[in-house]
Parts: structure tokens; sequence; C-alpha cells
């Protein structure tokens, strides 16, 4: 197993990449105790059946630069072929401002070619490669070196392993002319905006019982302060305070230090201090901000007036389209969209791209009677009207 630990060793390697048809590629990192994930270990391998045409590269030695492997994730002539690749992606984006391209995910292909929904790398090593992977290093702290043999082979396993499942799935997309299904699922992925978090959004990603715009203006104010302290200090935001401490802050509107001191929920190094602070201000900030900025929840969907015959029976198309084409049927259209459909809205992800071809079309002439279903056997038929 060779561990590349220099910018010129990096360099030859990225150099016998050229002119290959792609390259796998993983990562080991942590997050548990900082907001950005700290690269501790890459993992790369060109295609071949051995570990000799595949490398560890260990970003936290002194003076190694990744601008070769930069360069080799620009050149647009290699696919850079992850697993699971949003974390990993992530990384790169957030440290160098570079996303792989052009890049294939075997999680995704996966799905599109019938393996379930978010079938894990093990699951595809075994199926796939007919190979057992080594667990015992999973949980391992990448952070601390030297690095043993056995970190150094589970690492190396999740790329050349890879390979094979990579040949497999582009090979079988490209049969059953899929290819551009997952192209369609990858855009999410290779979306700068995926990667960037906006305190002021951050908001919207807590969950809350009450939609009233004033409850919601302290809580979109208090996640802001949140992640922008988090951010600042590289800590994770649950450190700060967590999601159910929030919800009790903008619902008792504390406007003192002593009002912080009765909270139940808060941390106690989150009653004093720069912390204590940002929350008083973020609560005044919600309780004083103008009526003309208040937030509106997305509570268009839980008012949806959802016809429940039409809604069964989009259930029973989704069905039979899933059996038919083997995809999962999430990934087509979940519950939401289907309720979302019968109550008569059309922007919805199942109504567009691939999922329409396959199954938006048919759910649309449905909602319209223009087709109707038979039960045949254990099939279920589109019959024309």
């Amino acid at each position: 197993m060779q561990t590349l630990t220099t910018t010129e060793e990096l360099s030859d390697f990225c150099a016998r990449a050229k002119g290959q048809p792609y390259i796998t590629v993983d990562t080991e990192f942590l997050r548990e105790r900082t907001y950005y994930s700290k690269l501790c270990l890459i993992q790369l391998a060109l295609p071949g059946k051995g570990d000799e045409d595949a490398v560890l590269v260990d970003p936290m030695v002194d003076g190694l630069s990744l601008d070769p492997l930069l360069e080799l994730f620009r050149d647009e002539s290699i696919v850079k072929v992850f697993h699971a690749a949003r974390q990993d992606l992530e990384i790169f984006f957030i440290d160098h401002g570079v996303i792989p391209q052009p890049l294939f995910d075997t999680q995704v292909a996966a799905m599109v070619c019938g393996f379930g929904e978010q079938v894990g790398y093990e699951t595809l090593v075994k199926r796939i490669a007919k190979q057992q992977l080594d667990k015992s290093s999973r949980f391992t702290d990448w952070s601390r070196r030297p690095l043993t043999d056995a970190q150094k082979s589970y690492a190396l396993a999740d790329v050349t392993h890879l390979r094979e499942i990579y040949e497999f799935l582009a090979a079988k997309l490209e049969e059953s002319g899929r290819s551009r299904w997952v192209a369609e699922e990858l855009g999410v992925l290779t979306d700068p905006e995926t990667y960037i978090t906006r305190p002021r959004e951050a908001w919207k990603r807590v969950k809350t019982r009450s939609n009233a715009p004033r409850f919601l203006a302290i809580v979109r104010e208090l996640a802001a302060f949140r992640e922008t302290y988090a951010q600042e200090r590289n800590i994770p935001r649950n450190r700060v305070f967590k999601d159910d401490a929030l919800v009790e802050l903008a619902s008792t509107k504390p406007a003192s230090p002593n009002d912080l001191s009765r909270s139940r929920l808060l941390l106690r190094e989150a009653r004093k201090g720069p912390i204590a602070d940002g929350i008083l201000e973020a609560v005044k900030a919600g309780v004083d901000c103008p009526k003309g900025d208040l937030p509106e929840s997305d509570t268009v969907r839980d008012k949806l007036q959802v016809n429940p015959a039409l809604a069964d029976l989009l259930r029973v198309l989704l069905k039979a389209k899933t059996e038919r084409f083997g995809v999962a049927s999430k990934l087509i259209a979940p519950a939401t969209d289907l309720d979302a459909i019968a109550a008569g809205m059309r922007d919805v992800p199942a109504l567009s791209g691939w999922r329409r071809e396959v199954f938006g079309e048919d759910a649309l002439r449905l909602c319209s009677g223009k087709i109707a279903l038979a039960a045949r056997g254990k099939n279920v038929d589109v019959i024309e009207l």
C-alpha cells in the first residue's frame, strides 16, 4: 500500500491518471468536533484489478499541496467516481472551491439500476464485486498518526472495489438507456449552492410546531446567530445550542441574563458570555422585526385539499411503474408528491425530467380521466379511455 506524502509523489500519480477513462475517489474525515469537515485521508485508484494502481494521500502532512489532484478534478476527460459523494464533494468545494467534473456517483446509479434506496457501499461490494468488506476500522479516528495497516487496508478497499462497481453500473445504464437519468440526479451534487450554508436561511431546517410569523422571526434570528457563531469558530452548531433549546427560547423570548437562567434546555455555557449576548440580541431582533420582513412558513402543502381516492390510484400507478422499471418508488415520487398531484399541484419533481417520462405523464392522464387502471393477475395495466 503506497501512501503519498509529498506534492511530487501526488503529481506523478496524477500524471499517470491522464488519459485514463476514470479514477475512483473516496475520503476519510472527521466532523464530530468541528463545523467544517476535517480532511484526514484521500483514497484514489486507477482502472485495474490489484492494489498497485491505488494509493492513499495524506493531506495532513506539512508541505503537501493538493493542487495536482485539484487539476485532475478539473480535467473533464476523466470521470471521477465516488460513492455517496455529497460529503466528499462538500470538503473539496469548501476547502478548495472545486467540484470534480464529470462526476459519477455509484449510490445514485445503483438506485436508478434498481438496487433500492440509498444503497450502501458494502451492499454493492457484496452484490456486484462478490467480496466482503472488513468493517473493523469503520469508526476509527482518522486524524491520528501513524495509521495502522488495518486502517490503510480498509480505506483502500473503498476505491479498489469501486472500480468494478462503477464499470458494472455504467454498462447497465448504457444498456438500459438510463445514463441521462443519473446525469439529472447529479445536478444537485454538482451545484455549488448545495454546499453553501447561509445563516439567514438556517431557520428553515428547524422543526417547529408553530407557524406564527413573529415566532418564526425569532427562530430565524436565533438560527442565524447560531450558524454564524459556529462557522466563525468552526464548532458544531449543536455545541452552541440545540434545536429544542432554540425553539424554547423563541417561545419564552428571554430579555435578560436572568431570563436565560430559567431556561430548561439551554446549555450552561450558553447562559453567559458571547453566546448569551448573541441570544438576547437575536430574540430582540425577532421581537422588533418589521411586519414586512416577517418570515412565512411554507404551509401550502399542509393546506392541500387532497382527493384521497385519486391519491390511492396514483399509489397503485406508481407501484406498477416501479415494478416495470425496477426503480425504488421513493426515487420516482415520495408520498408527499403523490398527495400534491392529487390536490392539483403540478410543480413537483415527479412531473419533471426522467420522472415525468416514467411516471408523471401517466399520472397526469390519470388525474384528467384519460386512462384507467386494471388488475390483470399480479399486474396492473394502464387502459386508454
